[in-house]
């Protein structure tokens, strides 16, 4: 979990700068043998052109439920094939899922992000859509030593080294000697990286892949909370009580399956990270644009009258999934704007939506057992996000010293974490100022105040954080806005997170098909590296090269499956 980054990084990075990259973190982190294998697991699978022509499956129809990234990238990869796809998306006015740039002026140079903000190097698969679709990406700062800790009332600066809090924090808590003189980022990394150092490289390999059986040292790792992994690394209570004060996640996720933390140090998604400028939404927009397009771009030298035709029915929710042995799948949906259900038969379905929403949504016959007691059971991760629109960037006057250009800071309170804009105004500007970031029990304390008094708190803690006045911050603060993605209908939750012994139980199941391989499933919670996008770009591709595998077959009497 490295704190800080120690090359500088370009804008818009070929494959071999990022390729550089990741060997340069790897190697820092003495696991280069690691690098064909994370490159690898996170990579897009096959061009879905290998599996059949361009053209092949004219007149086949597939539902595709839900029109967030991994719906999105199902339906254009399908597309190149000649399936007739129709995409039910329920939100009426944007698409994109939980990835939602929320923009405050028509121009949209002001925003901040409601879901995904960042794009680690090593992410292949999200990499793969970046470039075909040409976005712009710029370096997102992570880690600024200027950024601020606040807990136990005592403000103070992130300096790398960790002297601040040590001197300041370390003696508020009864640490052990040895706790006493060492820097809690090097506590952290002792508790969260030495489990990747005891396992083999092919035994970290299995920490991201999806297997029907693994090892036993994954096992192990698999029945441990987070918890417990500081515990089973020597730290006092004392020490963690002092680290969930002071980190991105205090104790958030203190009860979630370290699985999740080893899965994200292995594949370094928090190092070399990339935002798009302009806002996330651009990603997804960038698939609907080529979606609806009679002649895109971005299907190279596919003849135009091989592509598939698309049917994108936005204000429309799926609540309904039948199959009634006719070798069709019926799905029945309601338009926001009309009072009756209407129903569409498919010969092939992608449900890309979360087992959350999937949950209310009525199945006949059921799925199978394994798959009922996941959707049941998974468990997802509450998220809250606060942005304030200010008149002035209030976070850069000062001295150089004192300026925080990108980064966060971190507290105790409940508004968790504060992250800050990297395009330096000089202060005399507006700014948006993502005010907090939190998740789980946190983000349901906060999220679930009325928005009114959410946005009040969140402004008395800013203004506690950083040492200015709260009256002050309501003449600078215009607009404002937030979202508690537990309350959201078409999420009910922030991302899938593993409780312990689930990455056991269901990893391998959530990727099976249904109703006579009829029914597939992508998103994030399908693949093993939950809340970010790669996973819903490879489950997605995956989705649709599956489907086309059963459609080339499906007359053979064959299952490719």
């Amino acid at each position: 979990m490295n704190m800080k980054q120690t090359f500088s990084l370009p804008n818009n990075p070929t494959d071999k700068e990022r390729y550089d990259m990741t060997l340069k973190s790897l190697k820092e982190a003495g696991r280069l043998e690691d690098f064909d294998n994370i490159m690898s697991l996170l990579s897009s699978p096959e061009d879905i052109t290998n599996i059949a022509p361009p053209g092949s499956f004219k007149g086949i129809k597939v539902g595709v439920i839900g029109g967030g990234l991994a719906g999105l990238s199902t339906a254009f990869e399908l597309r190149k094939l000649g399936f007739d796809i129709t995409i039910f998306e329920a939100e009426k006015d944007r698409i994109g899922g939980r990835v939602y740039t929320y923009y405050f002026d028509k121009e949209k140079t002001l925003y901040g992000e409601f879901g995904p903000m960042r794009i680690p190097a090593s992410h292949e698969a999200t990499w793969h859509y970046i470039n075909l679709f040409n976005l712009n990406t710029k370096p997102f700062i992570q880690y600024n030593p200027n950024g601020l800790i606040y807990a136990k009332n005592i403000r103070l600066r992130n300096d790398p080294n960790g002297m601040n809090v040590m001197e300041k924090i370390y003696p508020k808590f009864n640490l052990t000697k040895v706790e006493k003189r060492t820097p809690w980022m090097d506590l952290l990394d002792y508790a969260f990286e030495t489990p990747l150092y005891l396992m083999t490289p092919e035994i970290r390999k299995q920490l991201a892949e999806i297997r029907k059986k693994y090892s036993s040292e994954i096992l192990f790792w698999d029945f441990q909370s987070t918890r417990r992994t500081l515990e089973l690394s020597s730290l006092s209570e004392a020490a963690i009580m002092m680290l969930s004060s002071i980190t991105s996640f205090g104790s958030s996720i203190f009860d979630r399956n370290i699985i999740e933390i080893l899965i994200q140090s292995y594949t370094l998604s928090f190092e070399n990270l990339y935002k798009i400028p302009g806002g996330f939404s651009k990603l997804p927009y960038a698939f609907y644009n080529s979606l609806i397009n009679k002649k895109p771009n971005e299907y190279g030298t596919i003849d135009y009258n091989m592509l598939g035709n698309i049917n994108f029915k936005s204000g429309t929710y799926v609540n309904g999934i039948y199959y009634f042995g006719k070798n069709k799948v019926v799905l029945q949906f309601r338009d926001k704007n009309k009072s009756e259900n209407e129903k569409q038969e498919f010969d092939y379905v992608v449900c890309a939506i979360p087992f959350s929403t999937l949950r209310n949504i009525d199945i006949y016959p059921q799925f199978s057992n394994e798959k009922m007691q996941a959707i049941k059971e998974m468990s997802y991760a509450s998220a809250q996000k606060t942005i304030l629109l200010c008149e002035t960037r209030f976070w850069e006057k000062g001295s150089p010293s004192e300026r925080i250009l990108g980064g966060a800071s971190f507290t105790d309170l409940v508004i968790q974490s504060i992250w800050y804009p990297s395009n330096f105004k000089e202060g005399k500007q507006k700014g948006v100022l993502l005010a907090s970031y939190n998740f789980i029990p946190d983000a349901v304390r906060l999220g679930n105040l009325p928005i009114e008094m959410r946005i009040n708190n969140v402004k008395n803690q800013i203004a506690q954080v950083h040492g200015i006045s709260k009256e002050y911050l309501d003449k600078i603060v215009t607009d404002s806005d937030s979202i508690n993605w537990d309350a959201n209908p078409w999420s009910l939750g922030g991302f899938c997170y593993y409780t312990p012994e689930q990455k056991r139980l269901f990893s391998y199941t959530v990727t099976k098909p249904e109703y006579n391989n009829k029914i597939f499933f992508a998103g994030e919670h399908i693949s093993q590296l939950h809340a970010w996008i790669n996973g819903s770009f490879e489950t997605g591709m995956k989705a649709a090269n599956d489907i086309s595998k059963m459609a080339l077959f499906a007359g053979r009497g064959l299952n490719p499956l």
